[in-house]
């Protein structure tokens, strides 16, 4: 006759196990035990997991409805003001109204970005020239104070940052969003370091934590901690927080150059 000591485990009545017997017996009794323990856990990560996945499909559907809707928008209702710009840019020097890059999106993506046209025609050939005046020092962005290369419209528009809006067509293409890192230069992101890529893990915006706290003020170091930190913890709440903290931002100019 047989004693069943657990379930898998028995021994001849009567007799005595050894202690390496003991031993084997007490491993399977404690993986018996730990079973249920450890499919708990499996099931909560899993859970967390797909509880994670549908936020952020919920949050990515509703930020495009939220982009959509406000860019279209913003654009209907500045029509008059954007085709003023457009004449005084065309009537300053008889040069195109627009000036377009080839800026980096999310994931390294090239894109073409449009602005409208700020500063003379030619300006990009001349940062050689005007390179120890870079208010960031040696830094892999490029900003000055006085910058004499824009022009007097340019001067203004940059101050209310109305030569950004031609990116509102960015944003229903679906290249950008109305909040994110700001998109840089591929010339930029070839020195960047593998941290500095970490701000290219999401769509880039029209506005961002930095420029709603200093655009160019902002050292370039400090302008990656916060597209860091918005790339872990954005949502749709900072989203919406971050685009009424702009208006302020646009309306006192700082940092706007």
């Amino acid at each position: 006759m047989n004693l069943a000591v657990s379930p898998g485990i028995e021994i001849p009545f009567g007799t005595s196990p050894s202690s390496e017997r003991v031993h084997e017996w007490a491993r399977h009794y404690q993986r018996v035990a730990k079973a249920p323990a450890r499919n708990w856990r499996r099931m909560r990560r899993r859970s967390e997991r797909a509880a994670h996945t549908a936020r952020e499909k919920t949050y990515r559907i509703t930020k495009r409805g939220f982009d959509l809707i406000l860019a279209a928008g913003l654009l209907v209702l500045s029509s008059p003001v954007l085709f003023f710009i457009a004449a005084a840019i065309k009537l300053t020097d008889g040069g195109p109204v627009l000036f377009w890059q080839k800026r980096v999106g999310m994931w390294g993506k090239l894109f073409d970005f449009p602005k409208f046209r700020s500063m003379v025609i030619g300006a990009d050939s001349m940062v050689e020239t005007l390179i120890n005046h870079n208010h960031h020092g040696k830094s892999i962005t490029f900003k000055i104070k006085q910058d004499p290369r824009v022009t007097w419209i340019g001067r203004l528009i940059r101050r209310f940052s109305l030569d950004e809006f031609p990116q509102l067509w960015c944003v229903l293409h679906g290249e950008m969003s109305l909040v994110g890192p700001r998109p840089a230069l591929p010339r930029e992101v070839n020195n960047y370091t593998q941290e500095h890529r970490r701000r290219l893990g999401v769509r880039p915006g029209l506005t961002c934590i930095w420029q709603v706290s200093g655009r160019a003020d902002v050292p370039f170091e400090r302008q990656v901690q916060m597209d860091v930190e918005y790339v872990e913890s954005h949502n749709f709440w900072l989203d919406l927080r971050l685009v009424v903290s702009t208006v302020p931002a646009v309306i006192t100019g700082r940092g706007a150059y």
